[in-house]
């Protein structure tokens, strides 16, 4: 950040921030200084100083307990706590998984020996090595480790220091998560044994204040999550004195939440980070009211979470910064904090079911009818469920989650998945039917989302919003792109993230306009990154006309990323023929218009039968463009196709999608003259697509690019088709579709195509709205 952008912020802040900012300054000097005068360590003793006694009778022993130099087991297996799993009803969460899912103990113990090998599969990485226990400073792909030395002066973005995504996926210690259900399952104590030694590893090789994995509050906020769970699941088998680790993991749990407190990210990261800090804040304290401390946690944590629900969730669910995995991660969120308020009668429930409930509704829509969801924006590859083994990009576990927690069975879209299991138990089965619901289409207005679907399994995404949230962080410059799942298999896909900070050129490339399905003007992306987290331009998309009906679904939009030419993209759908995608340039100045498709590798063999565009194209097999990362880390190969054109606008592309590709014929679409031009402030286009069956399509826009409704209200069309509307598709000799418009009339005329010029080498508000 400049001189003067320094000087523009301070203007701009107000007191509670300068007093905020100014305490975790003062905090954080004098922090250093005492940490160079003796570095803190871990002491046993203070057990007793972080125990309330005054809390219940139950704690009290505790405490007492703890003085004696005892070490709580006893204390932990036998009470209730506010947490989703309790360690007293193991026989029947036991009985409750075996019965439902007769393969899960061998699944369970797989995945623990793996583990026990120090091999793991974190975010697109498969089979990293960190051995046993794990190194908790290595990032294993780059073979990279950050100094270890106070927290503030980590420079865990500087790619020397290695990934930061990878070496704090394993400090999130979620596969402790795994070796509790394989515990519990095989009845081996073995996974517990070492979990036992993991914990005391990290604990000796991460004293208070030290190192990478006390840079990021968010990191240790799952961290925390994480050691809750463990706390269920390993207190049986704890032999009283001969077993001191929960002393250990209560001891470093304080602190570590304590530095949440001291360090929340109000305002350096106030999106996912600060209610991720807040629900660790808040169910943990919620769960473990023997800490002395847990109720002030608990009071902030509830409260940066009800103001962040207002905040960070858009009126109709969607989450602020419009990456579809960090809302599903915003989802998680607020339906762990409601199971937790619910199991302590905390008032706060009702808030936080709302939050949950938007949440998930909006997940439904955004997911495919698999729960798969689209690449749309940064994907992290982490996730608070999934430890059963659900990939990143799978958003099943987390709607059956809500489907139960919430009591509403539509939002499920598969049967209820064992992790559903541990965390709602036998709530699942009231609300998990053999028989899924229908999902409607639907627009989000206030995220800027139109989703198409059909019975068949079909998904299409339109993606006209907000360049994000605050500096779009998590933004990609794809505004306009669309996403597409055909009966149930993606087709057109986003090309993912790859990298954070390894590779500053691969991390700008996968965010890049080329790298997503919308139209380039002259070379010039939509945005421009000034970092792998800011943009320096910040365009926006916006909806300008929506329809939906059965059988029937049209958006159109727009952006502001270019000063002196407009892009304008109009999607139909028509159900059992597919769907068109009609891109108009408007302007007064010459433009070359590069469109882009960039489609899943599964279709690549059929592609010339699965899309067809009205320009000649050039396909792309290898090369910079023609690659995606389905996870963060991997990058795959998957076929890339450009379409150039050249002019002077106005002027008209189209791409054509069949909804079922034919076995042998290719899909042809032409441009066809407009003969009778719509009247002024409108742009009309006209295109003819052969196949089975046939297809004529009519489209006007609005040259001025507004978003009143209405269609042309006079004839216009080519020589074979006159209409009033502002849609109008002709199949074969059945009824015209007709979208704002009254009329259409055919005359016996053959149409004729537009000449091709030669191919150029190219280097609303509310809940969702259903109808």
């Amino acid at each position: 950040m400049n001189a003067v952008s320094i000087v523009r912020r301070l203007v701009t802040i107000d007191s509670d921030e300068l007093r905020f900012r100014a305490r975790g300054h003062t905090r954080r000097v004098l922090d250093r200084s005492r940490y160079a005068v003796a570095r803190p360590r871990w002491s046993r003793a203070s057990i007793v100083r972080i125990l309330d006694a005054h809390t219940s009778a139950h704690v009290a022993a505790a405490h007492d307990a703890a003085r004696r130099g005892d070490f709580l087991a006893a204390h932990f297996q036998a009470r209730r706590s506010a947490w989703p799993l309790h360690a007293a009803d193991m026989d029947a969460v036991l009985n409750r998984i075996a019965g439902r899912f007769p393969a899960a103990a061998s699944d369970a113990i797989a995945r623990g020996n793996r583990i026990a090998e120090g091999r793991f599969n974190l975010l697109g990485y498969q089979d990293l090595e960190f051995g046993s226990p794990p190194d908790w400073h290595l990032d294993p792909v780059h073979g990279r480790r950050p100094p270890r030395r106070f927290w503030t002066s980590v420079p865990y973005l500087d790619p020397v220091c290695g990934d930061h995504k990878v070496i704090w996926e394993i400090n999130r210690h979620q596969h402790w998560i795994a070796l509790g259900r394989a515990f519990w399952l095989s009845g081996e104590t073995r996974y517990r044994d070492l979990f036992v030694r993991e914990l005391q590893s990290w604990i000796a090789a991460n004293p208070p204040l030290t190192g990478i994995n006390w840079t990021s509050m968010l990191e240790l906020a799952f961290r925390a999550i994480s050691w809750m769970w463990a706390v269920e699941f390993f207190c049986h088998g704890a032999d009283g004195d001969d077993d001191p680790w929960l002393v250990d993991l209560l001891l470093a749990l304080d602190t570590q939440l304590q530095h949440v407190v001291n360090n929340l990210s109000r305002y350096f990261s106030p999106n996912t980070h600060l209610s991720g800090e807040a629900l660790a804040l808040y169910a943990v304290s919620q769960a473990l009211p023997e800490l002395r401390t847990s109720r002030t946690r608990a009071r902030i944590g509830r409260d940066v979470l009800v103001a962040e629900a207002s905040k960070q969730i858009r009126p109709d669910g969607g989450h602020v910064e419009l990456s579809p995995h960090y809302h599903r991660y915003s989802t998680d969120f607020y339906l762990l904090a409601l199971l937790v308020a619910r199991a302590s009668d905390d008032p706060a429930a009702a808030a936080f079911e709302h939050a949950a409930r938007v949440q998930a509704e909006y997940l439904r829509t955004i997911a495919d009818d698999q729960g798969q969801l689209p690449l749309i924006g940064d994907d992290d590859g982490g996730q608070l469920a999934g430890w059963c083994g659900t990939r990143p990009a799978d958003a099943s576990v987390t709607l059956g989650i809500a489907a139960a927690a919430l009591r509403e069975s539509a939002l499920a879209v598969t049967p209820a998945h064992e992790e559903v299991y541990w965390w709602v138990g036998d709530t699942v089965d009231m609300h998990d039917g053999d028989s899924r619901s229908a999902w409607p289409s639907t627009l989000m207005n206030a995220s800027g989302y139109f989703v198409s679907r059909t019975p068949a399994g079909d998904h299409l995404i339109f993606d006209a919003g907000p360049h994000g949230f605050l500096n779009g962080g998590h933004a990609h410059s794809d505004a306009l792109s669309v996403y597409l799942s055909a009966r149930g298999q993606p087709l057109l896909i986003d090309a993912g993230t790859a990298t954070y900070t390894m590779d500053p050129g691969l991390r700008n490339r996968f965010r890049s306009t080329r790298m997503h399905n919308t139209v380039v003007f002259n070379g010039r992306d939509h945005a421009e990154p000034g970092g792998p987290f800011r943009w320096l331009t910040h365009p926006n998309a916006r909806l300008l006309f929506a329809h939906i009906r059965p059988g029937v679904d049209f958006a159109e939009g727009t952006h502001d990323a270019y000063t002196h030419a407009s892009h304008v993209r109009s999607v139909l759908a028509l159900e059992g023929t597919g769907w068109i995608i009609v891109d108009h340039v408007l302007g007064d100045e010459e433009v070359e218009a590069e469109a882009w498709w960039h489609v899943h590798p599964s279709w690549s063999g059929v592609l010339d039968r699965t899309l067809a565009v009205s320009e000649p194209l050039h396909r792309m097999d290898h090369g910079d463009w023609a690659v995606y990362s389905p996870e963060y880390g991997r990058i795959e190969r998957a076929p890339a196709i450009c379409v150039v054109k050249r002019g002077r606008p106005p002027f008209a592309f189209a791409t054509f999608i069949p909804a079922n590709p034919p076995s042998t014929a290719t899909p042809v679409i032409r441009q066809l003259p407009v003969e009778v031009a719509p009247p002024a402030g409108w742009v009309g286009s006209a295109f003819h697509i052969t196949g089975t069956p046939n297809l004529t399509i009519l489209l006007a826009t609005r040259a001025a690019r507004d978003s009143r409704t209405g269609g042309p209200e006079a004839l216009w069309g080519t020589a074979g088709i006159r209409t009033d509307a502002r849609v109008c598709a002709v199949r074969d000799d059945t009824v015209p579709v007709l979208i704002e418009g009254q009329t259409a009339t055919a005359t016996p005329v053959v149409a004729s195509a537009v000449h091709m010029p030669p191919a150029r080498a190219s280097s609303f508000t509310g809940r969702p709205c259903r109808s």
